[in-house]
């Protein structure tokens, strides 16, 4: 598969992607859609004082708008560190439990500073058979930062990863999320420096339902040296994170019916056009992990379960996903 050219730094967009010709095949069971669920573990990774910042979080906490108001605060805000730690505390193994019950995995996006306040959760999502991917070392907006700074941090994430895993298996999918300029290619670059550019995705996309390829993102890539990106997209729409964010929902029940709407669509599409797509959800420990949203992940966890034993979908990490595009559709070229 030929690879889109993105350039070294953004310095293109591909706004025509696989257009009207998508491709055509089947996932590993014989399904025309896969489902990739994605549990995002970052408590104790955020803003706040107590980590050196400037300000405390104000994002995606359950103060609402008012965490925003007046500007970051400049002190430590013990409520909203305290809603982030249920995530790690309580919400985290509510979700696990639910998937190691119905026999399914997902991807957790791990921030390596969570990670090693918490190590344990490494060791219990590998356990389970889960991917534990990147999510940087720190959850915050990389935008501003030196790219020397990123580049450490990369480093320190994969590390924190690798060391709590009792396999010391590294992270091999990367999702900062709030990237800077750098991003892609500072990444890019450590991962061929541990060898592992055949093996590495990247998911800092939201662009498509299918995985694709980019263009090495440096200067004057070198055949045989360099090789094509593995872009599987993300995605900011099927997500939790619009509890917190406007428009957004406002119950389990609104997230639970955009959830089987999305999956509807795509499913009705496979059975009478035969298009294969990949749906992702993402989820957080802190916010899918309360009782009274909880609910909602359950029933798509369960009908996807049902789905997944006829044939109709394959459940699967983002690693198992990649794993497939790679030997299904090899690259061609840089």
């Amino acid at each position: 598969m030929k690879p889109f050219n993105a350039g070294p730094s953004h310095t293109s967009r591909d706004l025509i992607g696989y257009g009207s010709s998508p491709p055509s095949f089947t996932w590993p069971n014989g399904a025309r859609l896969a489902i990739s669920f994605v549990l995002n573990y970052e408590e104790g990774a955020e803003n706040t004082l107590l980590n050196g910042d400037e300000a405390a979080e104000g994002f995606l906490t359950e103060n609402g708008l008012g965490a925003s108001v007046g500007g970051p605060l400049k002190e430590r805000e013990l409520s909203r560190e305290s809603t982030y730690a249920y995530g790690s505390r309580v919400g985290f193994w509510r979700i696990l439990g639910l998937f190691k019950k119905h026999g399914l995995t997902f991807t957790s996006w791990a921030v390596g500073k969570a990670v090693e306040l918490n190590p344990a959760v490494v060791e219990a999502m590998e356990g389970a058979g889960c991917e534990v991917a990147s999510h940087a070392y720190r959850w915050i907006n990389y935008a501003s930062l030196s790219p020397s700074t990123e580049q450490q941090h990369i480093r320190q994430a994969y590390e924190a990863i690798q060391k709590a895993s009792p396999s010391s298996t590294p992270p091999l999918g990367w999702y900062t999320g709030r990237v800077s300029m750098h991003t892609r290619r500072l990444v890019y670059e450590h991962y061929k420096s541990q060898g592992l550019l055949e093996k590495y995705y990247d998911s800092d996309a939201y662009d498509d339902d299918l995985p694709y390829y980019l263009s090495p993102p440096v200067e004057n890539p070198k055949e045989g040296e360099d090789k094509p990106v593995l872009i599987v997209p993300y995605t900011l729409e099927v997500n939790d994170m619009k509890f917190a964010i406007a428009p957004g929902f406002s119950s389990g029940v609104d997230f639970g019916a955009y959830l089987q709407a999305t999956l509807d669509t795509l499913l009705a599409e496979a059975e009478e056009e035969g298009k294969s797509a990949m749906m992702t959800v993402g989820l957080h420990c802190r916010i899918s992990g309360r009782p009274g949203r909880f609910g909602a992940v359950k029933d798509m966890v369960e009908r996807v379960e049902k789905l997944h034993k006829e044939g109709k979908v394959w459940c699967a990490n983002r690693g198992e996903i990649a794993a497939f595009w790679r030997e299904k559709f090899p690259p061609q070229g840089l």
